[in-house]
């Protein structure tokens, strides 16, 4: 299906649509459970009148979720919930050949990124979806006016959702979201397999760096940092692991990984890679003593994991080593090279999460966005946990989508597990 606009969007070049297609069409070879859902919403239109404003890392497996979405009923507009996340050809094809209204660029700075967030809101939406909660936050903010007609959102991030769930602690947030980060179907892998793969993708295009023999350490063991310790560690490199939890940290001691204070690792490292949802994890201190040569990215949803203004403060100067590596000269004499303006690098300076993995997650945003759309009305303020249910559903799709078939439960066994008198 083809059409055109009848908005107009802010992409970077609207000829570049055709590429964008292609991109968007080969993505979506790798995304069985996303296209299932289209189909259903084509015939079904469960969002039908809905306006929706979706702040998402603007690639080609989230715009096979719009075109579901679209199809769905929905009024989509799209803007991009990361200044280098974007993808130019595919908003220009979401913008001029699909009839998404797309205002993203790749590269934009900071009051074009809120412009575009604020342009996309002017649509009024029903239904917000984040990625990283800066849409929620700038209508609760500055557009308290939208929240009348708003009957509820999803949030894809570990960042979003912390971030959320701290508006709902102080009895800020005025409708419900639904936690997509909380599906198992997302955050096992998304935030495992995905960002383990697509951070080294992203760092090693960048830097062509043997990982080989490197020490690298990893800020944070939730998901994202175990799929990338795993990642490290299985392309020969020596995986150090700092923690702020003792849980996640005695698992990475459990799983072979060393841990220490970011103070001790931040001396022997190669590369550290942040990936907590927290500000300054790699601070001032710790870039004093690292030594010649380091390498620091960043993971995390925001550039704020990395204290990019202490580090401009200790250099004399600073130059573009390649794309996406920025060397800092340091009064020392030592140089430390910051990775895609300690933005998400994976996105920055690669193609982010291959689209198979993408799939359960956006098959979990769209059911999201049906069940919000079926329960409006009805769902408290807050942030809720997406429905068990739906959560299995993707998994099913997906595991029949692959091949597999799995065994099911017989009723003596269904009877058995719901009875408390058997024993020993």
């Amino acid at each position: 299906m083809t059409t055109e606009s009848t908005r107009q969007g802010d992409v970077a070049n609207r000829a570049l649509a055709p590429d964008g297609v292609q991109r968007i069409e080969w993505a979506a070879r790798e995304m069985p459970v996303i296209n299932l859902i289209r189909e259903r919403f084509r015939k079904e239109r469960p969002l039908a009148g809905l306006r929706m404003a979706a702040c998402l890392h603007v690639t080609a497996e989230t715009a096979n979720l719009m075109l579901a979405l679209r199809d769905g009923g929905a009024d989509v507009v799209l803007c991009a919930s990361n200044p280098l996340s974007t993808q130019d050809d595919v908003a220009a094809a979401l913008e001029a050949t699909y009839g998404i209204t797309t205002f993203a660029i790749k590269g934009e700075n900071n009051e074009t990124y809120y412009r575009h967030i604020h342009t996309a809101l002017d649509h009024a939406p029903h239904m917000t979806m984040d990625d990283g909660a800066d849409l929620v936050a700038t209508i609760h903010k500055e557009r308290r006016d939208l929240l009348a007609t708003i009957v509820g959102g999803t949030e894809e991030t570990t960042t979003g959702v912390i971030r959320l769930r701290s508006m709902a602690a102080d009895g800020a947030l005025n409708y419900p979201i639904i936690a997509v980060n909380e599906a198992d179907t997302k955050h096992l892998f998304d935030n495992r397999y995905g960002t383990g793969q697509s951070t080294l993708d992203g760092i090693t295009r960048a830097t062509n760096v043997l990982w080989a023999g490197k020490n690298v350490v990893v800020a944070g063991y939730g998901w994202c940092g175990r799929g990338v310790a795993s990642r490290a560690r299985g392309m020969g490199a020596q995986v150090i692991v700092t923690e702020v939890q003792p849980i996640p940290a005695l698992e990475a001691v459990m799983e072979g990984f060393r841990v220490m204070p970011m103070l001790e690792a931040a001396k022997i490292a190669d590369i550290v890679i942040t990936l907590t949802g927290d500000i300054n994890v790699v601070d001032r201190h710790h870039l004093e003593v690292m030594k010649d040569g380091a390498i620091v990215a960043n993971s995390g949803h925001f550039n704020d994991e990395i204290n990019i203004p202490a580090l401009a403060s200790m250099a004399e100067g600073t130059r573009p080593a390649r794309p996406f590596v920025e060397e800092y000269l340091l009064g020392d004499g030592r140089k430390l090279f910051l990775l895609g303006e300690g933005r998400l690098i994976n996105l920055a300076a690669a193609e982010g999460h291959p689209p198979s993995v993408m799939d359960m997650s956006f098959a979990n945003q769209a059911m999201a966005a049906e069940y919000l759309a079926s329960n409006a009305g009805r769902l408290a303020a807050g942030v809720h946990t997406i429905p068990r249910d739906l959560d299995e559903e993707v998994a099913r799709i997906k595991l029949h989508s692959m091949g597999i078939a799995i065994d099911m439960l017989t009723e003596e066994q269904k009877k058995y597990l719901s009875s408390w008198e058997s024993g020993t």
